[in-house]
């Protein structure tokens, strides 16, 4: 078992290292006795592991040493490692920062995988980093029941880490209920929110941040982007979660500068760099390399993917964030570049791979809301754009995605998104829309995981939404602090038999605010 810290304690290392003594031996190196020897030359392994972008005989193994080494991975189907095999090794270097990413393939058959983290020094082997533990659950290649868990926004407007408050609760939480994935939403990091060491309550008390060098000032280098996303891998709840659970990612505007897109120039005078689209190049880096996920050479650049699970889902996770055109008041009549948001490529690829699907319930997650209100000043950030009217603006490309969907007779899509900081789960229907050339569908929204809370929005009438239910602070209060209660994820549970798919949005305390039962339409001749 790890110890809370991510890595299994010296003592724990050394009694269990007989038993390991096959694999350390199997790779080259020498047993306990030379290992404490080295001591002085050890690595660690910074910031637990991870896992992430999981197909049902592969997913990618992320780990982070504190020194220049050779990252060692071995996987097997039980926690023993029994009969372990070990994955060809990763040089972890500097201009990486350290970090080791493996593709790990030919895990068919093995459901469980349990992997083991280890660094091993240059020019001296002996010099073995402490293992750290790691397990997954591959997708299913037959009917099974699945659960998947879903938030975003974390450490925003100002809350960070405070540990006399038990730090990052809500990941611990997800944890406990034992889903088979994660979505991140987005917002993963809030590189333009520096933190202050103590922030005063309403109620009189103290909220005492962890803080990091990087974290005291807005990030605009590559490495102060990094040390945003190493920041949260200081968080035992974090890493106990990461560690257990494989994460899909997906970035929003945060992980750069708020309410960006690609050609915004900064009016911020705390940037030093004013261009935004260098800056989201330096963030983007930073995000591929503190994620786990799989950045294939033929689409080096591309954050849109796919991910099949068994006969029953398949997800589609979407980048709403580089493609966009600029912020505006969203209500140019035709469609051009300005109204852009998935932009031509994304929104091909997303119409043919819903049409391929042959997953009962195709899942879109989505790093922003439909019919929310989203403003960016006078301008708006998201979708809607407050007129209930026709589709204008960025409405124009979504009203073409919907017509898409229900031309195409795709049936059974469900969004889950985050972004707004509350939680809701809104209904959408044609009947009620100014635009009715579409399919009723689902949208769920949850979040912060770790941030204020905001809400809730206004919505825009245009897709015909109806808000069947939402949690949200008390009229007239703002920016409430993670103790405040308002902290939110969403647990999505399907049968493996009657392919029913049940949504539940719950609190920090994993007590469920509200259940959502969904039936699947019938499959149709391209299913």
């Amino acid at each position: 078992m790890a110890s809370p810290n991510g890595s299994l304690t010296r003592r724990r290392f050394l009694t269990t290292s007989g038993q390991l003594g096959a694999g350390v031996a199997g790779l080259g190196l020498l047993g306990a006795p030379a290992i404490v020897l080295a001591e002085g030359r050890r690595p660690r392994v910074e910031g637990g592991v991870m896992s992430g972008d999981v197909l049902f005989d592969r997913a990618m193994l992320w780990g982070r040493s504190s020194r220049p080494s050779r990252l060692w991975v071995e996987v097997a189907d039980n926690p023993e490692f029994r009969r372990a095999r070990r994955l060809a090794p990763v040089d972890v270097l500097p201009g990486n920062d350290l970090i080791g990413k493996i593709d790990a393939t030919g895990l068919g058959g093995m459901e469980q995988v349990h992997y083991r983290v280890r660094f091993a020094a240059y020019g001296d082997e002996r010099a073995l980093s402490e293992p750290v533990m790691g397990q997954l659950r591959l997708p299913p290649t037959a009917p099974r029941n699945l659960r998947f868990v879903w938030s975003g926004d974390v450490v925003g407007q100002g809350w960070g880490i405070d540990e006399s408050r038990g730090g990052m609760r809500t990941w611990e939480t997800m944890r406990k209920v034992q889903p088979d994935f994660f979505i991140h939403s987005g917002d993963s990091v809030y590189a333009d929110g520096p933190l202050e060491s103590t922030v005063a309550l309403g109620d009189g008390g103290v909220w005492r941040n962890v803080v990091t060098p990087a974290k005291q000032k807005v990030a605009e280098t590559l490495a102060e982007y990094r040390g945003q996303h190493a920041y949260n891998h200081l968080d035992a709840n974090f890493r106990r979660f990461a560690a257990e659970v494989p994460m899909l990612a997906q970035w929003d505007d945060h992980e750069t500068v708020n309410n960006w897109y690609p050609q915004e120039l900064l009016d911020d005078d705390r940037y030093t760099e004013k261009n935004v689209a260098l800056l989201s190049a330096r963030a983007r880096q930073a995000f591929v390399e503190y994620m786990p996920i799989r950045m294939p050479p033929e689409a080096p650049q591309c954050l849109y993917r796919r991910f099949a699970y068994g006969p029953g889902m398949e997800v589609f996770m979407l980048d709403m964030r580089s493609y966009r055109g600029p912020n505006s008041p969203n209500r140019q009549p035709d469609a051009s570049a300005a109204t852009a948001f998935l932009g031509d490529n994304q929104f091909r690829w997303l119409r043919r791979a819903l049409k391929d699907s042959t997953a009962t319930w195709k899942i879109i997650a989505a790093d922003m809301p439909i019919g929310m209100v989203v403003p960016d000043g006078d301008h708006f950030e998201a979708i809607a754009n407050g007129d209930d009217g026709q589709p204008l603006g960025r409405e124009l490309e979504i009203a073409r995605l919907l017509q898409a969907i229900r031309d195409d007779d795709i049936a059974n899509v469900v969004w889950f998104t985050a972004d707004v900081h509350y939680t809701a789960a809104h209904h959408y229907a044609p009947e009620r829309a100014a635009f009715k050339r579409f399919k009723p569908f689902w949208e769920f929204v949850s979040g912060p995981l770790h941030a204020g809370t905001f809400g809730p929005s206004e919505m825009d009438a245009t897709f015909g939404p109806e808000v069947v239910f939402h949690k949200a602070p008390p009229e007239g209060q703002s920016n409430l602090p993670p103790s405040a209660g308002y902290q939110f994820f969403g647990q999505v549970d399907l049968d493996g038999e009657s392919e029913s798919l049940t949504v539940r949005l719950k609190d920090s305390d994993g007590q469920t605010l509200h259940t959502q039962t969904l039936t699947p339409e019938p499959r149709t001749a391209n299913a």
